[in-house]
C-alpha cells in the first residue's frame, strides 16, 4: 500500500485532524522524533563499552554479562509488537515520554547498583524504556516525510546510530575521570531533551485498529504478505545475534589485550559512526535505486568485514571497527521501509 492510500485511511480515521501533506517533507518534526531516538538510544548505549567496568566492580563472571545483555536486549526488541499495538490503540504520547523517560533516568543509576541483581533490574527498566518509545516515534516518521521516506528514514535511524557512536565515547571518557558513582549526574542531558520533545513532539497517529483485537490487527496488518514479513524478521534476528556478540564481548576482549577503557569507548564509537554514515549513503540511494540491491551489497561485505575487526592488531582495529560497522549498520534501513511498502497499514506496527 501506497503512502498516499495510508494517509486516506488516517484522514478517514481522524476527520478532525491535519493530516500531514503527502507532498511536502516537515523537516522539523522529523527531527523532533529523530530527537527522541537519538536520546533514548544515547543512554543505552551506556551499557556495552561499561562491561569491563561492571566486571572489575561487581565480580561478574561471563555467564552473568550474557544473561544481563540478553535480558537487555529481550526487553528492548523482542516485546515491541505488544508495545506497537498498544501505541496503535490508544494514540498517545504516554508510550513514546514514558519510555524516554525510563531510558535516561534508570540507566545512569546503573553506575551506582551495588549487586548483579540491582543493575540487572536498572538496566531492564532502561531497556523496556526503549522499547516503548520506538515503535510509535519509528511508525511517526513516514506520515511526515512526504515523498522522501526512505531519506527521512534514514535520518531518525541516523539518530540511533549516531548516539551509539558518541554515547560510549561520552560515557568511558566520563567514567573514567568522574567514576561510576558520578552517573546518575548524566541524566541531566536526558532531561533537557525530554522537555524540548514534550513541547513540540505531535500526538502519534494510526490506522485505527484498536476494535479489532491484538490478533486481528496483527492479521489485517501484515495480511497476505506474512511469509516475506518473517523472512524480513529471521534476517533480522540472526543479524541481531551476529551484531550483539560483538558489541558484548568486544569491549571485554578489548580490555583483556590491552586497551584502556575511554580506547574501548573509542573503538565501540568508530564501529557504529560507520554505521551512521552508511545509513545515510542507504536511505540517499535507496530512493533512487531500490532497497533490494542495497541490502544485498551490504550482506555480502559484512561476515569479511566482522571478521577482519576481529583479527586485526593493534591501531589497525580502528580501521577494521570501521570497515564492519560500516557493512553492518547500514541493513536496518530497508528492514524498517521493506515492510511499509507491503503491509496495509503505517502505524506502530509495521517497524516491529
Amino acid at each position: 500500500m501506497s503512502d498516499s492510500t495510508s494517509r486516506k485511511s488516517l484522514a478517514a480515521a481522524h476527520p478532525a485532524q491535519s493530516i500531514p501533506d503527502e507532498n511536502r517533507v516537515q523537516y522539523g518534526i522529523v527531527l523532533v522524533i529523530t530527537l527522541v531516538h537519538f536520546t533514548g538510544d544515547f543512554y543505552s548505549s551506556f551499557f556495552s563499552p561499561l562491561l569491563p567496568a561492571f566486571v572489575d566492580k561487581l565480580g561478574l563472571t561471563l555467564t552473568q554479562v550474557g544473561l544481563l545483555t540478553g535480558l537487555v536486549r529481550l526487553l528492548a526488541f523482542m516485546i515491541q509488537p505488544v508495545v506497537g499495538y498498544l501505541s496503535d490503540r490508544y494514540e498517545s504520547r504516554w508510550f513514546v515520554f514514558t519510555g524516554l523517560f525510563l531510558a535516561f533516568f534508570c540507566i545512569p543509576f546503573s553506575g551506582i547498583a551495588p549487586n548483579f541483581y540491582a543493575l540487572l533490574l536498572i538496566l531492564c527498566m532502561g531497556s523496556l524504556g526503549s522499547s516503548m518509545f520506538h515503535p510509535a516515534t519509528t511508525g511517526m516518521v513516514p506520515l511526515y516525510s512526504g515523498n522522501r521516506t526512505g531519506f527521512c528514514l534514514s535520518i531518525y535511524n541516523t539518530g540511533g546510530t549516531l548516539s551509539f557512536a558518541l554515547g560510549p565515547v561520552f560515557i568511558t571518557w566520563y567514567v573514567a575521570h568522574f567514576g561510576l558513582e558520578a552517573m546518575p549526574w548524566t541524566g541531566i542531558l536526558g532531561l533537557t531533551a525530554f522537555v524540548f520533545c514534550l513541547k513540540f513532539l505531535p500526538r502519534p497517529q494510526s490506522e485505527n485498529l484498536s476494535h479489532l483485537g491484538f490478533l486481528k490487527s496483527l492479521k489485517t496488518t501484515i495480511g497476505p504478505v506474512y511469509k516475506v514479513i518473517f523472512l524480513i524478521w529471521l534476517v533480522m534476528f540472526l543479524r541481531a545475534v551476529t551484531g550483539q556478540a560483538f558489541m558484548t564481548f568486544m569491549p571485554i576482549f578489548l580490555v583483556n589485550v590491552g586497551h584502556p577503557l575511554p580506547s574501548v569507548g573509542l573503538i565501540v564509537a568508530f564501529f557504529i559512526a560507520a554505521g551512521t554514515l552508511s545509513g545515510l549513503l542507504a536511505g540517499y540511494l535507496a530512493d533512487r535505486t531500490g532497497f533490494r540491491k542495497i541490502f544485498f551489497i551490504s550482506y555480502l561485505f559484512m561476515a569479511p568485514a566482522l571478521m577482519l575487526y576481529l583479527y586485526l592488531p593493534g591501531p589497525w582495529v580502528f580501521v577494521g571497527a570501521f570497515v564492519a560497522g560500516f557493512s553492518y549498520w547500514r541493513r536496518c534501513l530497508w528492514a524498517w521501509s521493506w515492510p511499509r511498502d507491503w503491509c496495509p497499514g503505517h502505524g506502530p506496527w509495521y517497524p516491529v
